[in-house]
């Protein structure tokens, strides 16, 4: 009964969201997907969100997790390599999992100046796309971890996503990008 308990307070919190948005976290107004995969995408994410809650609390706060088209994404700190193991694991137990990325890092690897010019490159690409006219910035989650900025989201065309990965490349002190973008015309529904 606790265990049920649990499962249900931790859904019921994490369905808490901001007016307008919907799922992955991606604003109603411009996610090309159908209801039925926003609330398949949401169901997913739940789902993992409650099995890592009930797994180590700490997760609960520490992990964040995406999910467009069945894919999911990963982020956030734990304190051992196993734990980043252990949570991908869960993740690619999820029913209906197409593919996860994973940028969880491992605590203790950046130092307070990394994490601060991680915090700064990363409000830097998300302020470029909310004024740049040609990308919807709310299809797009952005994660910098020591200088490389992981973007996971929906483009709605192929220039869009080239504007965001340009928009990102222009980030003073950038090393790498990584762009897990998924064209609206690629989501699985859409290809029936």
């Amino acid at each position: 009964m606790k265990k049920i308990f649990s499962i249900l307070s931790v859904l019921l919190i994490t369905s808490c969201s901001s007016v307008g948005q919907f799922g992955a976290g991606v604003d109603i107004t411009f996610d090309p997907r159908t209801i039925g995969m926003q609330i398949d995408d949401t169901i997913m994410q739940k789902n993992l969100t409650a099995r890592m809650a009930l797994a180590d609390k700490k997760y609960f706060i520490s992990i964040q997790s995406e999910v467009i088209d069945g894919r999911i994404f990963l982020s956030g700190k734990v304190d051992e390599p196993e734990e980043k193991i252990k949570i991908t694991k869960m993740a690619w137990e999820t029913k209906g999992v197409r593919s996860v990325k994973n940028a969880i890092t491992i605590k203790g690897q950046s130092s307070f100046k990394s994490t601060a010019k991680d915090i700064l490159i990363t409000s830097q690409l998300r302020s470029a796309l909310i004024f740049n006219k040609n990308t919807k910035a709310r299809n797009y989650t952005l994660e910098t971890i020591n200088r490389n900025i992981y973007i996971f989201g929906i483009a709605m065309d192929q220039a869009e996503k080239k504007e965001v990965i340009d928009e990102a490349n222009k980030i003073y002190d950038v090393q790498k990008v990584y762009p897990s973008i998924y064209l609206a015309s690629e989501l699985s529904r859409n290809k029936l």
